[in-house]
């Protein structure tokens, strides 16, 4: 970096997007001390290359950065986990119904908040990162497809699938 202004406006730019950063990172790595590394490695690269920042969403631009150091890492050091997912995108996506606002449905809503995010974990890792994107730090399907490198409607397949695979999963889950 060149200047004290490019490290200011690097930490006003980048900063308020730590924690989905860091989520994302916990999500590809499945493991909280890992995704502090990365995170930390994705920052020093975001800021190494903060002046090729041309504008447009910069948190899309720093969960990229994160994404690829996350996969960077995983291929370092555990490459087995990096596999291509399952090809089935036969059956279709169906809601699940919110549990409502009273104390018990809220209690309920926390275990079953416990359920969803192990079942999360268990996804295939493309699946993974498209449904954390999408439904946990709320990006757009472009904005999934600028992070991730694919295209736009491949995005929305492996979203279908990962909410497919979900909802097997907690069927599953529910019925033993």
């Amino acid at each position: 970096m060149g200047s004290n202004t490019d490290a200011a406006r690097f930490a006003e730019m980048a900063m308020p997007h730590l924690d989905a950063a860091y989520n994302l990172a916990r999500w590809l790595t499945r493991d909280p001390a890992d995704a502090s590394d990365v995170v930390q490695e994705a920052m020093l690269r975001a800021l190494r290359f903060f002046g090729s920042f041309r504008g447009g969403s910069a948190k899309s631009w720093l969960l990229a950065i994160v994404r690829n150091t996350a996969i960077d890492w995983m291929r370092a050091n555990r490459p087995a986990q990096i596999a291509p997912p399952p090809a089935d995108d036969s059956d279709p996506f169906e809601n699940i119904a919110d549990q409502g606002d009273d104390p018990e449905a809220a209690l309920i809503r926390v275990g079953n908040r416990q359920q969803l995010d192990r079942l999360i974990a268990g996804l295939p890792s493309e699946f993974r990162e498209c449904l954390v994107l999408r439904e946990l730090e709320e990006l757009s399907y472009k904005e999934i497809a600028a992070v991730t490198g694919v295209p736009l409607g491949t995005v929305m397949s492996r979203l279908s699938r990962a909410r497919l695979l979900l909802r097997r999963a907690l069927v599953r889950e529910n019925a033993q």
